[in-house]
């Protein structure tokens, strides 16, 4: 039996290559699936076995919405912080506090082309 964890967090953005490209660069991953929606637009599953970024692209322009809400962040783990930092950079993403919780992660907070949060942690 598995323990309980998150298997996937499904977020609507405005253009499905940008944000693929952002993942497989940031975190690694691989496209796991990508398919038109049932309803409209298409939709993509970019993570690991374990887990994954279910990305909807609809056709909305969702990058004048206001900056993270409703949703608070989605919290990113990564081995190394600063190539991870340099692959937001490299979208060119902006980051911001960065920190370090004790005893827990130093992290760092960037905002994708939606306005979605993302916190991006790493433990050593």
């Amino acid at each position: 039996m598995t323990a309980p964890r998150i298997e996937h967090v499904n977020l609507t953005v405005s253009d499905l290559d940008r944000s693929i490209a952002l993942f497989e660069d940031l975190m690694g991953w691989r496209t796991r699936t990508r398919a038109q929606h049932g309803v409209r637009g298409e939709f993509a599953h970019v993570g690991s076995d374990e887990s994954y970024l279910a990305l909807w692209a609809d056709g909305g322009d969702y990058s004048g919405q206001e900056k993270g809400k409703p949703m608070n962040h989605v919290g990113l783990q990564v081995p190394d912080l600063t190539a991870a930092e340099d692959a937001v950079k490299r979208h060119g993403l902006e980051t911001f506090s960065h920190g370090k919780y004790e005893p827990g992660p130093h992290s760092f907070y960037f905002f994708d082309w939606d306005g979605i949060e993302f916190e991006v942690v790493c433990y050593e």
